[in-house]
């Protein structure tokens, strides 16, 4: 990986200072002759995309250095042990700036954020994602527009969380997914309000939905190694109609599980199956950790709602509430990467930690 480098828009600005980290993805790519592919010397290019910027939009841009990855990443690729690494950089360099913004691919944009968000719990400065649909020089990108929101948003001492800013909205980054695989509006915070939004040339803030003003303390920072959790560790499944026990059991009973993001129908429900719940059951009491949350985007699971939710609460299955699948996942991840006690686990797992439901 480089070393930092200074970079700086076209109009010379004071004020806060940011770190831009790029990773990888669609908005640094160029076209090459087996299609889009990773690019580099990103500071350059930033700087004559910022000097496109209107004349007073530039004015009130921050100072920022760059960090650009080296090997840059595919987000498609992107493992745990990526998240990990990226949290260490952001933790190691925060004290020194104001604010962050990770320039990202937009395919696991959403898993990046919420990872982020627990491993930088309490942060006190805003860490914003950010990426693009079209590469940075392509005709009509939303490049350019994402990275000003982004920018802009990381001067803003009231976001003191991780999120992600596109196409004008500002989201907290472990309640978004990406609702759309082409469309400029990729991004959706389907179960919690928007952060920010952008208004003509100006970022609208809304301070009384940031976690500044619903949880306070000193940064607590957990930076475990991830690297086990790369391997496996953790499954999505998604019910189907006619999924047997034996199918189930072919994911659970592996010894390389430690646990499980189970997607279920509507509140919770799930097939009326004995063998179903035996599974989880034997799953749940051999110490793996099963969270549920429903297929829906919008709206929670109600374990206790349906007779069918209660013996999933019986088995050992745990309420993700109204997470998403990013957030249910990768706070799962966080848990087990840490030597903590089955208890500990499944308490802090129920527990709000930043924001996640």
């Amino acid at each position: 990986m480089s070393a930092p480098s200074s970079s700086k828009p076209i109009t010379s600005t004071v004020g806060p200072r940011l770190l831009i980290i790029y990773t990888g993805g669609t908005l640094g790519m160029r076209p090459g002759d087996h299609g889009l592919s990773p690019a580099g010397d990103i500071d350059a290019r930033l700087a004559r995309a910022f000097g496109q910027l209107p004349l007073a939009l530039q004015q009130v841009m921050p100072a920022y250095d760059v960090l650009s990855y080296a090997p840059l990443i595919d987000s498609s690729t992107a493992t745990p042990g990526h998240w990990a690494q990226l949290a260490n950089d952001i933790a190691t360099r925060l004290a020194d700036y104001h604010g962050v913004v990770v320039i990202h691919g937009t395919d696991t944009l959403s898993w990046t954020a919420a990872s982020l968000a627990y491993q930088l719990q309490g942060v006190d400065r805003p860490v914003i994602l950010t990426g693009a649909m079209q590469p940075l020089e392509a005709p009509g990108s939303d490049a350019l527009g994402n990275l000003y929101g982004a920018l802009r948003c990381a001067t803003e001492p009231k976001v003191k969380e991780v999120a992600i800013y596109f196409h004008g909205k500002l989201l907290r980054g472990v309640r978004a997914i990406k609702q759309h695989s082409e469309a400029a509006d990729a991004f959706a915070s389907p179960n919690y309000p928007l952060l920010g939004e952008r208004v003509g040339d100006d970022i609208v803030h809304y301070p009384s939905r940031c976690l500044a003003d619903q949880q306070r303390g000193p940064p607590r920072f957990e930076l475990p190694d991830y690297t086990p959790m790369g391997d496996g560790a953790i499954v999505r499944l998604v019910l189907w109609p006619g999924i047997s026990a034996w199918q189930l059991a072919a994911w659970l009973d592996d010894e390389r599980v430690k646990g499980a993001v189970l997607q279920l129908w509507g509140a919770g429900n799930l097939p009326d199956d004995a063998a179903l719940l035996a599974v989880l059951a034997k799953a749940s009491g051999e110490g793996k950790l099963l969270a549920a949350i429903s297929q829906c985007p919008q709206g929670s699971v109600h374990l206790g709602a349906y007779a069918a939710g209660k013996d999933l609460h019986d088995a050992g299955v745990l309420s993700g509430d109204g997470m998403t699948p990013e957030a249910a996942f990768c706070k799962l991840v966080h848990l087990l990467a840490q030597p903590l006690s089955d208890e500990d686990r499944r308490q802090r797992f129920v527990t709000p930690l930043v924001g996640e439901r």
